[in-house]
């Protein structure tokens, strides 16, 4: 098992595209998942929906949903140490990329994806089962779900009320005198 410290870059280094952080949003009763994955550079999301929550389910959806990436935007995957990556080294030789692992209780070793998963929480509240998270919901919502940070700021700004950099120059100022 590949820890996080053995990454072959600081975790603040988002110079090189391809490094995924993955996770899940569990569904009611654990009796559904989707897979989130978020690329660390570009911040493009990739969803997984995953019936069920084990590893040979996960295996699988990888596999399909990682298959049209060049090698060079699938370098590695960061995860936390959920049993759903029982079969991290096959997933790993599947891919062609190291699964790295988080420390134990420490979500912010991945906080690119636990931001996105925040998002996705108002396309997909806590408490909701449906039977197919993603294949059963409207393509517009699909498509929405999937790029949160398409309408989310990337950075901070300076003010909440901020929507773009043009507003930064037509607010009203405060002269004191």
């Amino acid at each position: 098992m590949l820890t996080i410290h053995q990454r072959p870059f600081p975790p603040q280094d988002r110079s090189q595209p391809g490094h995924w952080e993955g996770d899940l949003i569990i569904g009611k009763a654990q009796g559904s998942a989707i897979g989130t994955l978020v690329e660390r550079q570009t911040r493009m999301v990739r969803l997984l929906h995953l019936p069920q929550r084990d590893g040979d389910t996960l295996h699988d959806a990888l596999k399909v949903r990682m298959a049209n990436l060049p090698a060079a935007l699938l370098r590695s995957i960061t995860w936390d140490q959920g049993t759903e990556m029982a079969r991290h080294l096959t997933i790993a030789r599947s891919l062609g990329a190291p699964v790295y692992f988080c420390d134990s209780r420490s979500p912010w070793q991945r906080g690119s994806n636990e931001n996105t998963n925040g998002l996705l929480r108002d396309y997909f509240p806590k408490g909701h089962r449906p039977e197919h998270p993603l294949g059963a919901a409207p393509p517009s919502r699909r498509e929405r779900a999937q790029q949160p940070a398409q309408t989310h700021p990337q950075r901070p700004r300076a003010g909440r009320a901020v929507r773009d950099a043009a507003s930064l120059h037509n607010r009203p100022r405060c002269d004191i005198d």
